[in-house]
């Protein structure tokens, strides 16, 4: 099997430091975060954004103050800005981190329930609209994908024109409202992704470890962090996401795979380096 890709998803745009205080916001957190999650072994680090306070921004100005920061520490470090924002945020401000021309972003590739009463809107005019503006800015979309039907848009967008193949997909599953993170479901949408994808799995919450070890089981790669999941085992708090990152690092281990650096996953997902 080839080496395992680890992805860092360090702050997420909804968790709090009432539910962990070890969740970043200001820029000196997230250096920290993205520092230990690399030291840990995590290759990509997905970043959002926050102010000071927390609340969750797109500002191109905010995100291009993270980036430099991170790149200081660490020069290597796949970066991987979100273009989901938070529920409620207009397309025009999700968009924004696009315009630094990031080797690569996240592009989700459909609307879905989002827990409670939320919806994550995301139109199959948004997905082209967005999917273009990353093609312009020379920018790698990992889709994110909820359920199968995602799968098949991001494919009808790849055939007008708007994504390269190969695609690199992130199935993020057990999200409340959305498709269960099990076995089968991971299955599943690995074998409807087209020949040649390369592909992550992110389980939300309790399924964050277990979809883990299936994903490694099969060759896949993997997402954890805070934005998933804020604790380490049941009932124990996660006091970083180098803690979170370090288990998935064990399970593979003990599974035999390997764990990639930057410049190895960057290869492997076909990245060009700016």
């Amino acid at each position: 099997m080839e080496k395992l890709i680890i992805t860092a998803a360090i702050c997420g745009a909804e968790v709090t430091k009432e539910q962990n205080p070890a969740v970043p916001y200001t820029i000196e957190e997230i250096v920290r975060e993205a520092k230990c999650a690399s030291d840990a072994g995590a290759a990509v680090i997905h970043l959002h954004v926050r102010e000071d306070d927390g609340t969750p921004t797109q500002s191109k100005d905010r995100y291009e103050e993270a980036i430099k920061a991170i790149r200081k520490e660490l020069p290597e470090i796949i970066i991987l800005p979100s273009t989901g924002g938070a529920v409620g945020m207009t397309a025009k401000e999700r968009l924004q981190p696009v315009f630094l021309s990031p080797e690569i972003a996240t592009l989700d590739c459909g609307t879905c329930n989002f827990g409670g009463d939320d919806v994550f809107t995301n139109t199959v005019n948004m997905v082209k609209e967005f999917a273009t503006a990353m093609k312009e800015y020379n920018v790698k979309p990992e889709c994110e994908v909820f359920e199968k039907g995602m799968i098949d848009t991001a494919i009808a967008v790849a055939n007008k024109g708007l994504i390269d193949y190969p695609l690199h997909f992130n199935f993020v599953l057990g999200v409340n409202g959305a498709m269960t993170a099990t076995a089968r479901d991971l299955v599943f949408m690995v074998g409807s992704i087209p020949p040649g994808s390369t592909w992550v799995a992110t389980g939300i919450g309790r399924s964050e470890f277990t979809l883990a070890a299936v994903a490694i089981a099969m060759g896949g790669n993997v997402r954890v962090g805070f934005e998933d999941n804020l604790y380490v085992e049941k009932g124990v708090l996660a006091k970083s996401n180098g803690d979170l990152v370090e288990k998935v690092v064990r399970i593979a281990k003990e599974l035999g795979r390997e764990i990639a650096t930057p410049q190895e996953a960057r290869k492997m997902m076909g990245l060009n380096r700016k």
